[in-house]
């Protein structure tokens, strides 16, 4: 990652709200109920008294509804590298005891070797400007035996899909793929000894074309499509609807490296 591109990364989430503008169209259109978030959280193997840290908490909104889980960690570790998002973090879990809430740089952790039993990384490895440095860094706090935990998403998912829609209009795609469900085995196998993957069976049916317009402007990777008028995307999408959805692939999953 350049440092332009670093930079951009910075603006994208020094707030909550693009982020949210990509977690609500997961909440109101996907088709399995469980939640990708909920999903992800029922993977985790965190047994009582465990130390427990997450890189890239975001708003923070995997815990909710999951004070049982916060309860059984010894020692939990929300952090991000933007201060926004962690202030967002706490008013979404404010009530919960328990959360020691820190600003973190995966590239650079501020903690000893061993310290932690479990650390999650979920949606944000392909951000990292030096991934390699950063799964050092993990595999460094990890405790022997420890788990580590990263969600990510596929090379054949939505943005790729939207893309398709508009190749007549030269559009062109600039996705991130530095780290994928396709890559993420065999660059996490470089820093630990057993990498298992695991898929999230799930899609989009969109009802609200202007919740998917607002969707595309929140993303970095779609800078084509955002210069296009708002009215000339709509009409494209609305002319893949059938009675009235327009029903959009998603590839998302999970890595848990020990």
């Amino acid at each position: 990652m350049s440092v332009n591109d670093k930079a951009t990364v910075e603006r994208q989430y020094q707030t909550s709200k693009n982020l949210n503008a990509r977690i609500s169209i997961h909440d109101k259109y996907s088709v399995n109920k469980q939640g990708f978030g909920n999903w992800i959280t029922s993977q985790y193997e965190i047994e009582e008294g465990m130390a427990v840290l997450e890189l890239g908490c975001g708003t923070g909104s995997m815990w909710m509804g999951k004070g049982e889980l916060i309860r059984k960690c010894g020692k939990l570790i929300l952090s991000d590298f933007s201060e926004g998002m962690l202030e967002q973090t706490k008013k979404t879990l404010q009530g919960y005891e328990g959360i020691d809430y820190q600003v973190i740089d995966m590239q650079k952790i501020p903690y000893a070797y061993e310290t932690f039993d479990v650390v999650i990384a979920n949606m944000m490895l392909y951000h990292v400007p030096d991934l390699s440095k950063g799964l050092n860094e993990i595999r460094r706090v990890l405790k022997k035996g420890g788990k580590f935990y990263c969600a990510t998403y596929g090379e054949n998912g939505i943005m790729e899909y939207i893309y398709g829609l508009f190749e007549n209009r030269m559009a062109k795609a600039d996705p991130n793929y530095s780290f994928t469900l396709q890559n993420g085995a065999k660059k996490l196998s470089a820093y630990f000894e057993e990498v298992i993957r695991h898929d999230y069976k799930d899609a989009l049916e969109v009802t609200d074309l202007n919740d998917m317009a607002d969707y595309v402007y929140s993303l970095t990777g779609m800078s084509d499509l955002q210069k296009l008028p708002r009215e000339e995307l709509l009409k494209v999408l609305e002319a893949n609807t059938v009675d009235g959805v327009l029903r959009v692939p998603k590839e998302y999953g999970m890595f848990v490296a020990r």
